[in-house]
């Protein structure tokens, strides 16, 4: 936690994954992220994996350092309640549809400095999720082994929803490109991100888009290796699988010498008639070759003795590990200052968890903050951001209108 953004206040009425991890990292900066959900809990609020105790792993980690108001949704004045915080706070960000109760212009007549952030399925109003704009995209038909037939094998889906996540990271820069904006002219504006357009776009932004329209066709599966350098997973001795990465002369120079393969490379370059520390295009081509000579060697050695030379030598590589193994591995976690102490999490369950992903060196990053439970602040923002008493507020929660912590009913 830094406080970078500790003057904003933003709303946000989300669920799922693009739209909480935009206002987890505003919150990671230090803005004051008010969710609002229905009372019952949103749409993600029971997603999988759930604890014995019935509290959802995945919403306690993307509503981290937010606070949460749970309001009757499904009722008007509960919808009314939630466009008033909007409107009194000046920063949203959403998933809802366009047409929901929340629409930009008519929150905009009260409040013209507002700035929103809607999430979209695709641009022309269809639903999308990560999983439906991934096969879209292309990626899932270039994925997987590489004796696969081209036209005949089936698609490989990514486990991690990246879309979701490259999105909710573009959102949170978006809002802060709308705050530069209300700053400098003093007036708000919307701002509509399709998770499809981030799919798409990233795809085109990559170079993907234009090598396959320049070539005509799609390209190959590759299995393991790195399209268009060298790279590739290889098996040591007793059986470790590790990752090799040579994009550049130097890493391609360390890779050889701490597979002990100079005297080798140098031969195949000399009967192909190329030098592979000159250009990855070489190394690429011929990656056949050079991955069975990698691998005899790799054969040769244990995995401690190859991390070993590898490291020596400067070269980039990392061993496979489950996802389990990572998240109890002392360098990527323990000992890792990204993670901070476990903090109250509402499962009750201590684990560590993350800070911003920015460092900062001359600024302490503080300790994580927990996520709250469904409701917690409901009466608290309710009175600061709207100014309602605590009668007006007591009537409300009897009424069934407004929620407070769920934290003794689960």
């Amino acid at each position: 936690m830094y406080d970078l953004l500790s003057d904003l206040k933003i709303v946000e009425v989300s669920s799922f994954v693009a739209s909480p991890t935009a206002g987890l990292y505003c919150a990671q900066m230090g803005a004051d992220v008010v969710r609002i959900d229905h009372k019952a809990g949103g749409l993600d609020y029971d997603r999988y994996m759930m604890t014995r105790e019935g509290r959802s792993l995945s919403w306690e980690n993307l509503n981290r350092a937010k606070k949460s108001v749970a309001l009757d949704l499904n009722s008007g004045e509960g919808r009314d309640l939630a466009a008033e915080l909007v409107r009194k706070t000046g920063l949203l960000i959403t998933n809802l549809p366009l047409g929901s109760f929340l629409p930009h212009d008519k929150l905009a007549e009260q409040c013209p400095e507002l700035v929103s952030v809607r999430i979209m399925g695709w641009h022309d109003g269809r639903q999308a999720m990560d999983f439906t704009v991934n096969a879209a995209s292309g990626y899932p038909l270039m994925t997987g082994p590489q004796e696969w037939d081209q036209d005949a094998a089936p698609p490989v889906n990514q486990v991690l929803p990246a879309w979701d996540f490259i999105t909710g990271a573009y959102c949170a820069f978006a809002l802060l490109a709308g705050l530069r904006h209300r700053d400098r002219t003093g007036r708000g504006l919307e701002m509509r991100v399709p998770l499809g357009d981030v799919a798409i776009g990233t795809m085109a932004n990559a170079g993907a888009m234009a090598e396959m329209l320049y070539r005509g066709g799609d390209r190959e599966r590759l299995g393991n290796a790195i399209w268009g350098a060298f790279g590739r997973d290889f098996l040591s001795k007793d059986g470790k699988r590790f990752m090799v990465a040579a994009l550049t002369p130097k890493q391609w120079k360390a890779t050889v010498a701490a597979f002990g393969l100079g005297t080798g490379v140098s031969a195949l370059e000399a009967e192909l008639g190329v030098d592979f520390a000159a250009s990855d295009h070489h190394r690429f081509v011929n990656r056949q070759r050079l991955f069975d000579l990698f691998q005899q060697a790799a054969a040769r050695l244990d995995y401690a003795d190859l991390a070993a030379r590898l490291a020596a030598a400067g070269a980039t590589f990392e061993r496979y590990r489950t996802m389990y193994e990572a998240a109890r591995d002392p360098v990527l976690v323990t000992d890792n200052p990204l993670f901070g102490p476990s903090p109250a999490n509402p499962s009750g369950f201590a684990y560590p968890a993350t800070r911003s992903f920015a460092n900062l060196p001359s600024q302490p990053a503080g300790d994580p903050q927990p996520a709250p439970y469904l409701g917690e602040h409901s009466e608290e923002v309710l009175a600061e951001r709207l100014g309602l008493s605590s009668g007006e507020i007591a009537r409300l929660i009897d009424r069934g209108i407004v929620a407070t912590s769920d934290k003794d009913t689960k």
